[in-house]
């Protein structure tokens, strides 16, 4: 195919107009046109057409999907995006699969959109928002809609990896938070952090706390009823992780016994479906999985998964295996 690199290309989405400029420039490609995740179908098919398969998140390419295809053509899964909970990537190693993702260029944009939840969720800034929209606004007056001030308090990262690092430094530089964080192991910064003995113990003692592990068996439904209940009744959840690292049903019950104060989600258990009960309540703020949704960023990652792409139709090692 002239200056093609050898191997057919399926990329799951629509992508920016760069990335889909520079992936029809270098390869023999196919873009899917809809929206939506991949139907069982066409995984299928796409393992036994394609050299290379681009998928992201809700493309579910579990074990009995590789079991169904015994020997692919496929030989690399280029994720688009860092999480990749979506993809068994045991069973693709197993079916001879590599699996790669983009790190790095999400963490900025992540860590931004956990902020903003933050301040809406601490400031009931959605609430404001509708309360002004709906024409029912009194005016301002010294006790009217009295928030949680984010300054100077204490936030609990769930994850100190790269977004949660990325979210602790915000909190510390730009808002003067003190810090403190679950992980498997003591993390070096440039802030002061203390190191939770536990997740319960974590709950107990921050004003927010911020949900930031990556999503799979090992984390779901970390956040669970225990752990919301050991929470102060001021204090403010925020998920920009996955959704089912939060028992949504727990949750749910937390608010409305006023158990937590108010929460922000980007991710939902069942993503798309966001359960009427929360979308009922005042003290959630609701955002469409906004996490890296800006122009360069999705370009950055596209080009991330592109540049994996490229590696494994010239033979060789991704640069960003899972």
């Amino acid at each position: 195919m002239g200056a093609h690199a050898n191997g057919r290309v399926l990329i799951a989405r629509p992508m920016t107009s760069a990335v889909e400029a520079r992936a029809r420039s270098e390869f023999d490609v196919e873009f899917r046109q809809s929206t939506q995740p991949m139907s069982r179908e066409e995984m299928i098919a796409s393992l036994r057409d394609f050299d290379v398969v681009v998928p992201t998140l809700g493309d579910a390419f579990s074990a009995e999907i590789f079991a169904e295809v015994p020997e692919p053509r496929c030989r690399l899964l280029a994720n688009f995006g860092v999480g990749f909970n979506h993809i068994d990537a045991a069973a693709a190693r197993a079916a001879g699969i590599e699996v790669s993702n983009t790190p790095g260029a999400v963490t900025d944009a992540t860590a931004d959109i956990a902020l903003t939840l933050m301040l809406m969720t601490a400031r009931r800034a959605a609430e404001g928002e509708r309360l002004v929209r709906s024409g029912h606004w009194q005016g301002w007056h010294p006790t009217q809609m009295l928030g949680l001030h984010l300054s100077g308090k204490r936030l609990g990262v769930v994850g100190l990896g790269r977004i949660g690092n990325a979210i602790a430094r915000r909190a510390h530089f730009g808002f003067g938070m003190e810090i403190s964080y679950l992980a498997r192991s003591d993390k070096t910064t440039d802030y002061p952090a203390a190191r939770a003995e536990s997740l319960i113990a974590l709950a107990k003692s921050v004003d927010m706390l911020v949900v930031a592990v990556p999503g799979g068996a090992g984390t779901h439904h970390l956040i669970n009823a225990e752990v919301l209940s050991a929470m102060r009744s001021h204090a403010h959840l925020v998920n920009i992780a996955r959704g089912e690292v939060v028992d949504e049903a727990a949750l749910i019950a937390a608010l409305q016994t006023g158990q937590i104060a108010g929460v922000g989600l980007d991710v939902y258990e069942f993503e798309p479906h966001v359960p009427q009960a929360l979308r009922a309540l005042e003290n959630v703020t609701l955002l469409p999985h906004l996490g890296t949704a800006t122009e360069e960023v999705r370009s950055a990652m596209g080009h991330m998964a592109l540049d994996n792409v490229a590696a494994a139709l010239r033979g060789e090692a991704v640069p960003n295996p899972v």
